[in-house]
This record gives C-alpha cells, sequence and structure tokens, in this order.
C-alpha cells in the first residue's frame, strides 16, 4: 500500500500578496461610499441643511442686501455649496473617529499598507460623497439665478475637487489626534465655521473692517468660494459682487489647490507621526 505524498503548509499557502497602494485607497474609498447612501437620512440631511439655510438666510436678507444689484438668493448660493463641502469634510471624516473605537482602524494599521494609501483612501470617500452633493447643488442653480448657458462648469468642478480635497484631508488630520467625536464635531466647527463666514459667502469681501478684509486674504475659503461664485457666472475679470478684487480665476484655483495640497501633507504628516 502506497502512501500519498503530502505537501507542506509552505507549498500550499504560497506567498502572501502585498496590497497595492491603488487597491487599498480602492478598497477604503468604496467602503465609505458605501456606508454612506446606506443612511439615506444621512443622504439627506447633508444636502437639506446647506438648502434650508440658503432658503431662509437668502429670504430673510432679500430685502437688504445690495450688492451690485445682486439679489441675496444668487449672492449666497456659491457660499452654500462650499459650505456643504464643509459639512460633508466634518462628517465624512468623523467616521475616522469610529473607526478607531471599532477596531477597524488598527487591523488597518497592521496590515502592510502605507499611511499615504490610508489618508488617500479615507480622503478621496469624502471627496467622492462631496462631489455627488455637489452635482445636486448645481443642478439647482437655476433657482438661484444662474444659468447654465453661462456657467463654466469644469472650472467649478475643478475647484469644488481641490476644495473638497482640502476640507476632507485638514478633517482627517484633526479626526486623527482626537479620540471624541463631540470633541472633534466642536474642533472643527468652531475652526472652519469662522473662517467660511470670513470667506465672502454671506457678505462681499471689500468695504470690510480692516482686520476682517485681512483675514479674507489670507483664506483659502475666500478664493474657493470666489472661485466657485466665478464659476456660476457671477463675474469674469473680478470686479463682480463677491468676487475678490484683482484676483485671476488662475490665481483662485492656485490657492485652492495649494491649500489641497498643504492639507494632504499635514494629514500624511500626523498619520506617520501617531498611530
Amino acid at each position: 500500500m502506497t502512501s500519498m505524498p503530502i505537501e507542506s503548509p509552505v507549498a500550499l499557502s504560497g506567498p502572501v500578496a502585498r496590497p497595492t497602494a491603488a487597491r487599498v485607497i480602492a478598497a477604503l474609498t468604496g467602503r465609505d461610499l458605501r456606508r454612506f447612501f446606506r443612511q439615506p437620512s444621512r443622504v439627506v440631511g447633508s444636502v437639506a441643511q446647506p438648502l434650508l439655510l440658503w432658503v431662509v438666510l437668502g429670504a430673510g436678507f432679500a430685502d437688504s442686501f445690495q450688492a451690485g444689484g445682486t439679489g441675496y438668493l444668487n449672492y449666497f448660493f456659491p457660499g452654500t455649496i462650499v459650505l456643504a463641502m464643509l459639512f460633508t469634510a466634518i462628517f465624512s471624516t468623523m467616521s475616522v473617529i469610529d473607526d478607531r473605537h471599532h477596531g477597524f482602524l488598527q487591523a488597518v494599521l497592521v496590515a502592510p499598507v502605507s499611511r499615504t494609501a490610508l489618508v488617500l483612501g479615507k480622503t478621496l470617500g469624502g471627496v467622492a460623497i462631496a462631489l455627488v452633493q455637489a452635482v445636486a447643488f448645481v443642478a439647482l442653480a437655476p433657482l438661484a439665478g444662474f444659468s447654465f448657458g453661462s456657467m463654466d462648469l469644469p472650472f467649478v468642478f475643478a475647484v469644488l475637487t481641490l476644495t473638497a480635497l482640502g476640507f476632507t484631508a485638514l478633517g482627517f488630520a484633526v479626526a486623527w489626534w482626537i479620540d471624541s467625536t463631540q470633541g472633534y464635531h466642536g474642533i472643527m466647527s468652531v475652526a472652519l465655521l469662522p473662517l467660511w463666514m470670513l470667506s465672502g459667502a454671506m457678505f462681499p469681501p471689500g468695504g470690510s473692517h480692516r482686520w476682517v478684509a485681512l483675514v479674507m486674504r489670507v483664506n483659502p475659503m475666500t478664493y474657493a468660494v470666489s472661485a466657485v461664485r466665478r464659476g456660476l457666472g457671477g463675474g469674469v475679470t473680478g470686479g463682480g459682487a463677491g468676487l475678490l478684487s484683482g484676483v485671476s480665476p488662475a490665481l483662485e484655483l492656485t490657492a485652492t489647490a495649494v491649500f489641497a495640497v498643504a492639507a494632504i501633507a499635514l494629514a500624511v504628516g500626523v498619520c506617520r507621526r501617531r498611530a
């Protein structure tokens, strides 16, 4: 009676394939997208909250706002889109804290995965969600007085993509250090909402107090709001209501891109320094 040869466990298992950065990024991005669309209340709330704010404030300031003959509903709409990007960044990167509490983050960290891939995967998930919301808001732009014929949609979505990248990466960097969702939400709201208010979203940059004008000039959100307003048809040369005077579209796009790159670099640096 002959015995069958037994293969060694090493031969059966074979070499373990190291996951590529692209696969890790795609997996993390897809996971965040699935989590988002499986929560209908989150989908509705992320769009309804900024939209309701636009309607209420737009109606309330309609009679008292005067800026180059522009109605407040028209003026406030680009800032509302940027606010939606901000809300998306806050709520999408809050999942970093939940993932840590549920052990998912620790499982990713012990895997042969680079920290850069982890940051990009979580960040691009938030960016994808933000762009879905941006499409919905841009589709509603005619209600604010914008015409599809005058929109520069490639410019608008390029700016919104860079804005979402910057906000989400910055949110990731903060969430990496905070262990409480309440504390994270409080820090993000206190730090970012005032910058949004001082971005030209609620009132024009010109004619403000000196310190307010200075903050607006160095605030990266100001360039994002101005660029979105320009792309939707608020002005071409920079002289329209809400546009930064003396600032070209190229400078607005560059400033938004620099903010996005700096935020990603910060997130990667924080992720590498602390687990």
